[in-house]
């Protein structure tokens, strides 16, 4: 019933609670994103076009490093669920696992740049070029001391044993990693907003807190956020990090709110210094689609977390990397050759997509890379000479002309990002030779796995240029593994191939 009722509030001011239904339901989803029949809700995108380099050189997009589609899709599978194309972001299935990118060679340049070149498994005719950047590593005690403002949903939804319970595991869990000068505050909120813990420095009292938290009530997240930030201001460090970590299933009224009033409240917090990360929490009402967003424009992340194993990765071990921003605002752009290749597509980051002029003005907000954070983008590529996706026209004048040229570079990639405390943006410019694609051969190794981490996620969301390439060739390109979560991509893809793991 909660879900239910959740999905039939008007929008409303961002403060205000609000009970009536809406009265058109299509203008409803195109503003909140997609429902399920279950009450989750997403922000589902096309896929990804095939775009002609002779008319169509360039592609521009921000980084992402969420990987919260990710551990939700896998929780799905796991629990013998379909999974809706909706809920996969096929960047965020790939930036889950980290690869063997260089660290960057001093902190000038906070990221190493990687270009490789393979075959397509599933298109004799295709190439796969890679793209990775990894920032540089910030150990727990050289980062700056920490604001954190933990502001946990304990509304009647949240009572589900993967909610509320698993909420409090996870945060007791970030506050054994906090060090003696990082401060922390908790508020709760269901039917109104309770401070539980201000500015405290005692790991005991924090746990106390989380311990006696329980689930009941409505819901009033608006006024709870707007708490949030002020206690983040009121509790701030200078020259440190000042953040709020939003722990709910989204069933909230800020997702259910005028979009524009909650994009100017994080917008201008984000301008101020605090930065907010959202970590989801359970099914059956969950909204994806709010948290990914708000995330985006607090300049934060997000993540899912369904287990205590996936509380301890995400809020432990790249603790660092979520707390500590080495770079804001990066943006990645490559430029063709259609001297060396006619066609492409971007396999994923179909939301992050950014238009030519948005690459160069600083205006333009993108995505933030942590210390130790790792981004990766592949593109299917079709070399001069190969067969593409797109037939030949009939009309000469439709045709592209035959490309004349240098040959030796198939693109130009390009990076744009600005320091955390910096104004301007700076470029990296990394050419890639088009000798990679005649000495392209199979994939293999690291290559190899994010290859099949990315088609999983293209299966899923039902790509129709993997052609036959099924499940269970993922599982097999991905190939035996001696990290933990790699072995489990490869069990869930074997698990997947036994079922029809798509909605």
């Amino acid at each position: 019933m909660r879900a239910r009722l959740a999905i039939t509030l008007l929008p409303c001011l961002i403060l205000a609670g609000c009970s009536q239904a809406p009265s058109d339901y299509a203008a409803y989803e195109a503003a909140n994103g997609a429902v399920t029949p279950t009450g989750d809700r997403y922000d589902g995108q096309p896929v990804s076009p095939v775009h002609q380099v002779a008319s169509e050189p360039i592609s521009t997009f921000a980084v992402d490093v969420d990987t919260g589609a990710y551990a939700h899709v896998r929780h799905m599978l796991l629990a013998g669920q379909a999974v809706p194309a909706d809920a996969v972001r096929t960047e965020e299935m790939v930036n889950y696992f980290r690869y063997d990118y260089p660290l960057p060679d001093d902190r000038t340049a906070p990221f190493s740049v990687t270009t490789d070149v393979a075959t397509t498994p599933w298109n004799p005719g295709t190439r796969l070029l890679r793209i990775g950047l990894r920032g540089y590593d910030v150990t727990r005690s050289q980062r700056p001391p920490a604001n954190l403002v933990f502001m946990v949903d304990v509304s009647g939804s949240m009572q589900d044993q993967d909610k509320l319970p698993l909420v409090k595991q996870a945060l007791s869990t970030l506050a054994d990693g906090l060090r003696p000068d990082d401060s922390v505050s908790i508020i709760t909120y269901a039917g109104g907003v309770e401070t539980l813990v201000e500015g405290s420095h005692d790991p005991a009292e924090i746990r106390a807190a989380l311990d006696g938290l329980d689930a009941d009530g409505a819901t009033a997240g608006g006024p709870a956020l707007a708490m949030a930030y002020d206690l983040a201001r009121a509790h701030r460090i200078p020259g440190g990090i000042n953040r709020i970590f939003m722990a709910t299933d989204g069933d909230f009224n800020v997702g259910l709110s005028d979009q524009k009033g909650l994009e100017d409240m994080v917008k201008q917090n984000r301008e101020d210094g605090i930065t907010l990360t959202t970590l989801g929490f359970g099914q059956g009402n969950y909204n994806d689609a709010m948290m990914e967003a708000v995330a985006d424009l607090g300049n934060g992340n997000h993540a899912y977390i369904d287990s205590a194993m996936e509380a301890r990765k995400v809020l432990d071990e790249e603790l660092s990397s979520t707390l500590f921003t080495i770079a804001k605002d990066v943006k990645v752009q490559v430029e063709f050759n259609p001297a060396a290749v006619s066609q492409y597509r971007l396999i994923g980051y179909e939301n992050r997509a950014l238009a030519e002029a948005d690459f160069a003005d600083d205006k333009v907000d993108a995505g933030e890379i942590g210390a130790g954070h790792q981004v990766t983008a592949l593109y299917e590529i079709v070399p001069v000479g190969e067969a593409g996706w797109t037939g030949e026209r009939r009309y000469a004048a439709n045709r592209p002309s035959v490309a004349e040229g240098d040959a030796q570079e198939m693109a130009t990639v390009r990076l744009r990002y600005t320091l955390p405390e910096g104004q301007s943006s700076r470029l990296i410019e990394r050419p890639v030779p088009t000798a990679l694609i005649a000495a392209a051969g199979r994939p293999q190794g690291d290559m190899a796995f994010a290859i099949a981490v990315a088609a999983f996620g293209q299966k899923l969301r039902g790509d129709t240029k993997l052609g036959d390439f099924t499940f269970g060739d993922i599982a097999r390109l991905a190939g035996p593994q001696a990290d933990y979560w790699r072995q489990e991509f490869v069990q869930i893809a074997r698990l997947a191939d036994h079922g029809d793991a798509r909605e």
